[in-house]
């Protein structure tokens, strides 16, 4: 089984969807959790339920990247918005890549986090096929 870490600042909007997705889509070959470097303390409401909307089922809570410090990674993607915020860097074990997705919580339009899920859910399992050998 593959492993993904889905990093980003605040652990609350796309790399909690990126995880569930992962998860709920590719679960059998791939084993996926996200982690922030300041996190939000909450998962967004609206990121849940547009989750819901595609069948997926996400209870998952907003961590500190350092609780996977010392795990080893397949890859480690990177999934803010580097024209809008800083991405952190990650210093543990696995290929980093950066793939971002805008933030939807800026606008807080169910519009925009519907977009940003279904560009992760399109993107995200094609970037993992190159590391699926």
């Amino acid at each position: 089984m593959k492993r993904v870490l889905f990093l980003c600042t605040g652990n609350s909007c796309r790399s909690q969807m990126a995880e569930a997705i992962i998860n709920a889509r590719l679960g059998d070959t791939w084993q996926a959790v996200s982690a922030g470097t300041v996190p939000a303390g909450y998962v967004h409401p609206k990121a849940i339920e547009v989750l819901g909307e595609i069948g997926i089922d996400h209870a998952g809570r907003s961590k500190l990247a350092d609780e996977y410090r010392d795990v080893e990674f397949d890859v480690v993607v990177t999934v803010c918005d580097s024209a809008a915020e800083e991405c952190p860097l990650w210093l543990g074990p696995g290929k980093r890549v950066h793939h971002s997705f805008p933030d939807p919580a800026k606008t807080e339009d169910m519009a925009d986090f519907r977009a940003v899920r279904d560009a992760i859910a399109r993107e995200i399992p094609a970037l993992l096929a190159d590391y699926s050998d």
